[in-house]
């Protein structure tokens, strides 16, 4: 008789429990080498199943898993959400009805606790991403800033790092985000405590991806609240042994130590011999260009903490599926609630395909009720690349348009868009993201790129819907596919086959009639 196992995604672990279950889960005992071949590996099974690599080169005992959260189906029935288009409206309901984080004296996380002659290279499997890497970097660590250093609130995030010493490395801070507020508020005043978590429940890994959303989730919030809310469970957390400052209880691996703003550390050996920032390369960045290396705060380790039994540590590819849908499955809800605060009812879909980056733009699909409807979504268009530092591109389609099929969404710019009031460049000259190359290339060609030369070009909005007055001229055909039955004409063997020569969008247009 097969073992059924009890959906828990609690943790890691319990997660991947699950998703073995549910035999989505590629798992092997060949020995992989982090430099290099994880990555590699993730990115020919690009949105596939998860993987599990059981035996890493040079750390027995450990292991690593990835491309976790590379299906959207996968990710959504993980919260019982059945229909990943559906998810959105469940991270909606966490943001409205969070649960607030239990605090634990005995945690998983702390098994083991290394105090003394600290050395994070031959505990934590890091890896890395190309050759143009500088070495093995940590990317998948989720910060945890919480207590006074957050305004009372807990704040979840995916910081870059470099160990350039056993004990210390970079810590990259982008500009305007939730750590950036708290470095400026606490620039100089001592250290800021704060511990880096590998490994954790999979809903406060998708809160790490929720960045520059602050209109929705303003400094002081508590996003282990909203973590929970999608956990369906309280998030678990513990005191630091080291810091004033509280884990998750249910990480694999905890990283204790504090940001000193009074040093700084160079994010690769070639940047710091040049003294150069912006212009070698890092590991790739969510825009899906090679990152750059800057000098950055300096993290100082005080303590390494994690589980006793195979600890998993979770490295995260970015510019990938898994990347991505990390990124924007709570982006997705956070436009659906800014559309809610401007026009209630308005917009009734958001959706973000890869194609568009994970912070670099939205799709609103609107459902204009009444005349008077006619502008709002103008104004969302503009609000949301206002709101969101980094967007470039925000497009509004009406209902009829398929915002999950990019020849519909295309078809809808092609026919619907009036260049001359249609398109808007929004906020130029203000405010852009450091990881859009678009948005360095200000400087000459050979010149340095710094931070300083960064000029944000502006996000270009786009209304593709239909004014509410001539929407009877912008009927679309409708074939009569209800009038016809395939069975009259041709054998079952015969229609199998022409179906499954249709291209994706070509069957949804022939199910649908357009």
């Amino acid at each position: 008789m097969a073992i059924v196992v009890k959906k828990d995604v609690t943790s890691l672990r319990s997660a991947l429990d699950y998703i073995r279950e549910r035999d989505e889960l590629l798992e092997t005992d060949e020995e992989v080498d982090p430099a290099l071949e994880v990555a590699g590996l993730q990115k020919a099974l690009e949105g596939g199943p998860a993987i599990l690599f059981n035996n890493v080169k040079g750390y027995p005992g450990k292991r690593i898993a990835t491309n976790i959260f590379a299906s959207e189906e996968r990710l959504s029935q993980m919260f019982d959400v059945e229909d990943p288009r559906k998810f959105k409206f469940k991270a909606l309901e966490a943001l409205y009805h969070p649960l607030p984080p239990r605090e634990v004296s005995d945690a998983p996380s702390q098994e083991v606790v290394i105090t003394k002659d600290i050395d994070v290279w031959p505990v934590v499997p890091m890896i890395s991403h190309t050759p143009q890497d500088p070495g093995r970097t940590l990317g998948g660590g989720n910060t945890l800033i919480t207590g006074k250093h957050f305004w009372g609130g807990a704040h979840v995030s995916f910081n870059r790092m470099n160990f350039r010493g056993k004990d210390y490395s970079s810590f990259q801070v982008s500009p305007g985000s939730h750590t950036d507020m708290v470095v400026t508020a606490w620039y100089r005043k001592g250290p800021i405590p704060m511990t880096i978590n590998m490994g954790v429940p999979p809903a406060v890994t998708l809160m790490a991806g929720s960045g520059f959303m602050y209109m929705v989730l303003p400094k002081g919030c508590d996003e282990l609240a909203v973590a929970g809310g999608i956990q369906g469970s309280p998030i678990r957390i513990v005191k630091a042994k080291t810091q004033d400052a509280y884990s998750l209880a249910d990480a694999e691996y905890v990283i204790e130590g504090y940001l000193d703003t009074t040093q700084h550390v160079w994010e690769s050996p070639e940047a710091e011999k040049d003294g150069q920032q912006g212009v070698h390369p890092f590991h790739p960045e969510w825009s899906g260009y090679m990152g750059k290396a800057y000098r950055t705060y300096k993290f100082q380790v005080t303590a390494i903490t994690h589980r006793k039994d195979n600890p998993i540590y979770y490295p995260l590819i970015v510019h990938s599926y898994d990347d991505h849908n990390i990124d924007c499955k709570m982006r997705e809800a956070a436009f659906m609630e800014i559309g809610e605060r401007i026009r209630p009812g308005f917009v009734v879909d958001t959706h973000i395909p890869l194609g568009l980056t994970d912070w670099g733009g939205v799709i609103f699909q609107v459902k204009k009720r009444l005349k008077r409807d006619d502008g709002y979504q103008k104004n969302i268009l503009t609000t949301t690349i206002a709101a969101s530092q980094g967007m470039r591109l925000a497009i509004a389609v009406d209902e009829d348009i398929d915002i999950y099929t990019a020849e519909d969404v295309l078809w809808a710019l092609t026919t619907r868009v009036d260049p001359q009031t249609d398109i808007q460049i929004v906020a130029p000259g203000g405010v852009g993201q450091t990881f859009q190359p678009a948005e360095r290339s200000a400087a000459a060609p050979g010149a340095q790129w710094v931070r300083s030369e960064s000029k944000y070009r502006g996000g270009m909005a786009i209304d593709a819907t239909v004014p509410f007055e001539y929407q009877w001229a912008f009927e679309r055909a409708q074939y009569p596919i209800d009038r016809v039955d395939l069975k009259q004409w041709f054998s079952s063997q015969d229609i199998a086959k022409a179906l499954a020569s249709q291209s994706d969008y070509a069957s949804k247009l022939a199910k649908r009639g357009i």
